[in-house]
């Protein structure tokens, strides 16, 4: 008999934060942006927004439906709902590693090539960046594109675990894909996940090696990022002249604190994206804007 499900977690819009009612927010343009950064070399951190134009939605922007992102705790502790995550997740899957750079992932690249960008630090696990040609990424929560047991600490592709549970569900992936080359009717979240109405008869995968319970290689809700990851991002925002922030609204503290970090340094910081962010107060200018446009017009200043 299988657990009953608990209560998920409250929604994004549930515990939303709002910013200070005094809180001063240095709103301007991509010129103002340019002159600012321009004979500095830069950091970039990158949240979902980036991704939007290359397909993926993102999870927090205004006109973003509410979501229930699964927790750590919901994954490892209930048989139900690791079922039902890796259900929707092997759909999410098939879509997010069809998806491709664009023009904002592309500009970074360029100016990383140039020596302008030092590195990106990215809250988003689709690999845009890599692919777009970036050579210094930190995968902050980790990419979608591997799994690890929890027991014996074996990391596979997840293109094999996409084999297992093939065979394992025979026709499911084609039961929710119109034609089994896009999605038809269901919501892809930026983590690969995906919503499906019904996964009771899904069957996930336990390792190969020692039957223990895998999980994608992608910091949940409740978890944290490895410290020497954090380090390594620290180190990077440290490295450079300034920081560029693109596409994120900052909600969590994993991307919040190279933004606090940079502004108690003394660093410039430019922050691009549509809507409020937590970090406004801490922005020299903000930039309220598409990300991929306002990036493009940025490194043709630069």
């Amino acid at each position: 008999m299988q657990p009953a499900a608990r209560p998920l977690a409250p929604t994004y819009q549930e515990r939303r934060w709002e910013l200070p009612p005094d809180a001063v927010i240095h709103h301007g343009t991509v010129d103002d942006a340019a002159r600012l950064l321009e004979g500095r070399t830069l950091t970039a951190l990158t949240g979902a927004g980036i991704s939007t134009d290359s397909g993926i939605p993102d999870y927090r922007s205004p006109d973003s439906p509410p979501r229930n992102p699964m927790t750590f705790q919901q994954f490892v502790g209930d048989d139900a709902f690791r079922r039902h995550y890796w259900a929707r997740n092997h759909v999410g899957w098939q879509h997010v590693r069809r998806t491709h750079p664009n023009a904002g992932h592309r500009v970074l690249a360029e100016l990383e090539e140039r020596g302008i960008v030092r590195g990106v630090i990215t809250q988003n696990v689709d690999l845009l960046h890599e692919d777009a040609g970036s050579r210094t990424v930190i995968d902050l929560h980790g990419r979608y594109d591997r799994v690890i047991c929890l027991q014996c600490g074996r990391t596979i592709s997840r293109a094999h675990l996409a084999e297992r549970l093939d065979a394992l569900n025979p026709g499911f992936v084609e039961s929710v894909l119109d034609g089994g080359t896009t999605v038809a009717d269901i919501e892809v979240a930026p983590d690969a996940d995906a919503v499906i109405a019904k996964t009771s008869h899904f069957r996930p995968a336990d390792c190969e090696f020692c039957g223990g319970v895998l999980k994608p290689e992608i910091v949940y809700f409740g978890e944290n990022v490895p410290r020497a990851r954090v380090d390594e991002a620290y180190a990077l925002v440290e490295s450079a002249d300034a920081l560029l922030v693109a596409g994120t609204s900052l909600t969590v503290m994993s991307g919040l604190r190279f933004v606090r970090r940079a502004a108690k340094a003394g660093q410039p910081v430019v922050i691009v994206n549509r809507g409020e962010t937590r970090g406004d107060p801490l922005a020299t200018v903000k930039v309220d804007a598409g990300v991929s446009e306002t990036l493009v017009a940025l490194g043709e200043m630069l």
